[in-house]
């Protein structure tokens, strides 16, 4: 069935964040990684209740009758508890250099007795739009599937969980979010929604026995229903994951294993403003001081110091804030050896 929801749209920061994207900063975020699921009470957190994995590596993407894709290939995987019942999820997503989703597979098991529970979720794109296909098994009972398409126009910028993965390991090693940092996703039912990003800054976390600086990011999900889920994550400067968790949740994932600070490298300081490009040709007094000079800039004089020495004799000061200060000039107004002009 067709879709009739309201189109999320890509800011105009997201859609120039995306382009902006290169293969070689592709390249510093294939890697895999493992953290300790752990509970958030009290200390210590060195008892694991289980581990989640993730891992990012250039591979091929076959379609039937097409050619083969040059993919990255992202794949995570989870396994704890919820409520005291094993819980256990996969993901598995082939996405483009430009973070665009071809095909993702997600899928969630209950362990519950004597009926466990399996959901699973795969989306694929294709020349009209994406297909979603969403299945549920209750113990021995008949699946039930549901299965509905989003037009190509309703998609444009779409970043899916396996992109979005991805995009946290770049945002992670710039150290920087760009502000109205926000993508239309698909929620855990399907639906068309937002996704948005944004710094929380730079924070000193534990690390087993160890304390680093790291860098963190909110991700917030907000459904057409007024729901939001948000997630917070913690990075090193090498876009490593230390710790990352679910608000409200019980369980957070945890790094514990302290020999990847020896190379996670450090943070650059942000400057506290931006930096404004410098446009002397529209800058009216920068352009009058270039033009006085120019003269200097053309000629070549034998004696290079005793022209430039007799030019600047003839050059009116620069109105600048520091010349009713009272400082000293760093360099004499005449040489040591020649008396002013005024006889003093």
């Amino acid at each position: 069935m067709e879709s009739g929801q309201e189109i999320p749209a890509l800011t105009d920061t997201a859609a120039e964040f995306l382009s902006l994207i290169g293969l070689k900063e592709l390249e510093h975020c294939l890697f895999a990684e493992t953290l300790a699921v752990v509970g958030t009470g009290d200390p210590p957190r060195d008892k694991a209740e289980g581990q989640w994995w993730m891992a990012a590596q250039w591979a091929p993407y076959r379609r039937e009758g097409e050619p083969v894709w040059n993919c990255i290939l992202v794949q995570a995987r989870f396994r704890g508890w919820q409520d005291g019942v094993p819980r256990s999820s996969t993901l598995k997503a082939f996405v483009t250099p430009q973070l665009e989703t071809l095909e993702q597979e997600e899928q969630e098991c209950l362990e519950l007795t004597p009926h466990p529970t399996a959901k699973s979720t795969h989306m694929v794109s294709h020349q009209h739009g994406m297909t979603v296909t969403k299945t549920l098994q209750e113990g021995e009972a008949e699946p039930q599937c549901q299965s509905f398409s989003y037009r190509q126009d309703e998609l444009r910028g779409l970043l899916l969980e396996g992109a979005s993965l991805l995009l946290l390991r770049v945002l992670a090693r710039r150290h920087t979010v760009p502000p109205g940092l926000i993508f239309p996703a698909i929620d855990t039912e399907g639906h068309l929604c937002t996704s948005s990003y944004s710094a929380l800054g730079i924070q000193r976390q534990a690390v087993g026995s160890a304390e680093t600086e790291v860098f963190v990011m909110e991700q917030a999900m907000h459904t057409s229903t007024g729901v939001s889920t948000v997630w917070q994550s913690s990075f090193l400067p090498n876009g490593r994951l230390v710790q990352m968790t679910q608000v409200g949740s019980p369980t957070l994932m945890l790094l514990q294993d302290e020999s990847i600070l020896s190379n996670s490298g450090g943070f650059e300081p942000q400057l506290p403003f931006p930096k404004e490009p410098l446009n002397w040709e529209e800058d009216i007094q920068l352009c009058s001081w270039f033009l006085d000079r120019k003269a200097l800039l053309l000629q070549q004089p034998h004696d290079p110091i005793s022209f430039a020495a007799e030019f600047f004799t003839h050059q009116r000061p620069m109105d600048t804030p520091f010349a009713s200060s009272g400082s000293a000039s760093p360099l004499p107004s005449s040489p040591p050896d020649h008396r002013p002009a005024n006889g003093e």
